[in-house]
């Protein structure tokens, strides 16, 4: 296909590289990659050996001594130039991530537009990477905060956001002074090989230190262990599942290093009796289907007013009943495959979880056959009447699974089912009442760590820090002031005087 042509996608690919020079290592297994979308055989990995990723470590240990040192706005400048070289790649890229991961076209296009548009945040945030100046109890005394850069960043990515989420951690990092491992999915390796062949041209041209962007694609089992017991790496972004995140975050802390976790949501909406049914609706179906429920951000739970819910729930029947299932590449369709039969086979035990608690399917279910959908792993959305209480309903089930959920009473109540999970990542309410919009976003209101009013629980913009609480992780990437998570934080005092007065107004005099 041209597309893989024009991203340097070989039948064969290494599984390792420290920006511009590929290690190759090709005896530690070969990863075969098939499309969900076709079930089609798309190329092969070489798995990275330990000896790679130790060459690799090596690298980027010396690149950042010599990193660091780079003025921030300069750093900015070579995140500009990768902006400008995704513009250009957008299209082929964006196919690679819809044909690879299984995401529609669209969704596909507008996952790189997230890369390009944090290389823009990025370079803004390359001149204000600033501390606070604060006045010292002493006479003649300063104080201020400033930030350093903290050194090798660890970047664990999922499945379902191939590159965004690389992107997000990787663009921050570069202009705060780190460079920048990735551990790819290894569902979805194609991609990140491509973004190191989209990125090599203006690391060549602008003498960028060969380290500072490396790659290793390898079993979590050997490599990603590594990874999580190197001392030499201070910090590590990981998106992946609660169990995961578990598992990453006590290793981690055992050497004291520090972990950025986006976790598992399990994201609701509110819709109340004041609710703008043509704003809901399709934020709903789209938060609920859209990437066929593999975002973190989906809605998975949807908690209706009694005195809306009949009319809701024959509204959704008919959204849902016009919803084109089909190959991602195809713009015509809303909803492609899921990643893999592992998935399928997720979704429809879930079914059966909700199912055997009192749960009641009242639209799809199915896992589709036939022409077009070869690869087994399409599936029909699904909406279920169900009780929060359900075991199935408190867990995250990575499919495109909508549980309806009734209450009574005023908005306090649905706040209290909502929050009535373990994860906290996304929120949303529907209503043009005023007090109930802002009860929402109370402190007695949606503990989770986004929580917005009139627009769907996903579609999070770059500019905003994006992350969760309770069992979410608490980390937080992307905007707002995420960027000073990669890097160390120092006070200093400075006395500018001829007496050396004590804190405290201790005396200690000599």
């Amino acid at each position: 296909m041209e597309f893989l042509k024009s991203l340097g996608i070989a039948e064969k690919n290494y599984g390792s590289c420290t920006g511009t020079k590929w290690n190759l290592s090709s005896d530690s297994g070969e990863l075969k990659i098939y499309s969900p979308a076709t079930g089609e055989y798309i190329a092969s990995v070489y798995l990275a050996s330990e000896n790679d990723y130790e060459a690799v470590l090596k690298t980027a240990s010396k690149a950042f001594k010599i990193w660091r040192k780079i003025p921030a706005p300069k750093r900015g400048e070579i995140v500009r130039q990768i902006g400008l070289k995704l513009r250009e790649f957008k299209e082929p890229l964006g196919t690679l991530v819809s044909y690879e991961m299984g995401k529609s076209l669209q969704e596909g296009f507008g996952e790189v537009q997230e890369m390009i548009d944090i290389c823009d945040y990025s370079l803004g945030q390359s001149r204000q990477l600033y501390g606070v100046t604060t006045h010292s109890e002493r006479p003649d005394h300063r104080m201020y905060d400033q930030y350093h850069s903290l050194g090798i960043v660890g970047i664990v990515t999922a499945f379902n956001f191939p590159v965004a989420v690389w992107a997000w951690n990787a663009m921050l990092a570069a202009v705060c002074g780190d460079v920048n491992l990735w551990k790819p999915s290894s569902k979805v390796p194609l991609t990140s090989i491509a973004v190191q062949n989209i990125l090599k041209p203006v690391l060549i041209e602008n003498d960028v230190p060969e380290g500072v962007f490396s790659l290793v694609i390898g079993r979590g089992s050997s490599i990603g262990e590594k990874l999580l017991n190197d001392k030499r790496i201070p910090l590590i972004s990981i998106t992946g599942s609660i169990e995961v995140g578990r598992h990453a975050a006590k290793v981690v802390a055992e050497r004291f290093g520090r972990t950025i976790l986006e976790l598992g949501g399990n994201n609701a909406i509110i819709m109340t009796p004041d609710t703008d049914m043509k704003l809901a609706v399709p934020a709903v179906v789209f938060g609920a289907a859209g990437t066929c429920g593999q975002r973190c951000t989906t809605t998975r739970r949807l908690i209706i007013h009694e005195s809306i819910y009949d009319k809701v729930k024959e509204t959704l029947v008919k959204a849902y009943g016009s919803l084109k299932i089909g190959n991602p590449l195809d713009q015509k369709n809303h909803v492609g495959p899921l990643i893999d039969k592992e998935a399928v086979k997720a979704f429809t035990e879930a079914l059966k979880k909700a199912e055997k608690e009192g749960g009641k399917i009242i639209f799809g279910g199915s896992v589709l056959e036939g022409a077009g959908y070869e690869s087994g792993c399409y599936v029909t959305p699904t909406l279920v009447e169900a009780e929060n209480k359900f075991e199935i309903v408190q867990e995250e089930t990575f499919a495109p699974i909508l549980y309806l959920l009734k209450y009574s009473g005023d908005v306090s109540n649905a706040i209290a089912i909502q929050n009535d999970v373990v994860q906290g990542l996304s929120s949303a309410i529907f209503t043009n009442n005023l007090r109930e919009a802002e009860e929402f976003l109370s402190v007695a209101g949606s503990d989770c760590g986004i929580a917005n009013v009139n627009i769907g629980t996903s579609g999070a913009e770059i500019g905003g820090a994006f992350g969760g609480e309770k069992e979410t992780g608490g980390g937080r990437e992307s905007g707002s002031d995420a960027w000073k998570g990669y890097m160390r934080r120092q006070t200093n005092t400075i006395n500018y005087g001829t007496a050396m007065p004590l804190a405290q107004g201790i005396k200690f005099d000599l």
